[in-house]
């Protein structure tokens, strides 16, 4: 079991909905976050630099089986690219997932995603 952790922009994260939905990966949680990367966001007052701006961004945390580990990477990629080039589209995190129990059942591990 992995815990997949994509931080991408907003406006993708429609396009990124259905295509996970397409490749049979439905459920996911969704949060605002904000931060800064690579992309430079200096601003100049009074001619001295300002710190870089925090940029509104979305995390999506998906917890999946083996086998859908690299589904879900490729589906996000293509998803959430907005070109060759770009800087700022996001990154993609994948952590090993010790447990996962529902809670409603009590069921353990991949039967429990």
């Amino acid at each position: 079991m992995k815990l997949i952790t994509a931080i991408i922009q907003e406006d993708k994260l429609d396009a990124v909905r259905e295509a996970l939905i397409q490749a049979d990966i439905s459920r996911i949680s969704v949060s605002r976050i904000s931060g800064h990367g690579r992309q430079e966001d200096i601003d100049i007052y009074r001619g001295r630099k300002i710190a870089p701006n925090l940029i509104p961004k979305i995390r999506i945390e998906i917890a999946v089986n083996e086998e859908f580990v690299e589904v879900t990477i490729d589906t996000i990629i293509k998803a959430a690219k907005h070109g060759d080039g770009v800087v700022g589209d996001g990154k993609i995190f994948v952590t090993p997932l010790e447990e996962c129990v529902r809670i409603r059942t009590n069921e353990r591990g991949g039967e429990a995603i």
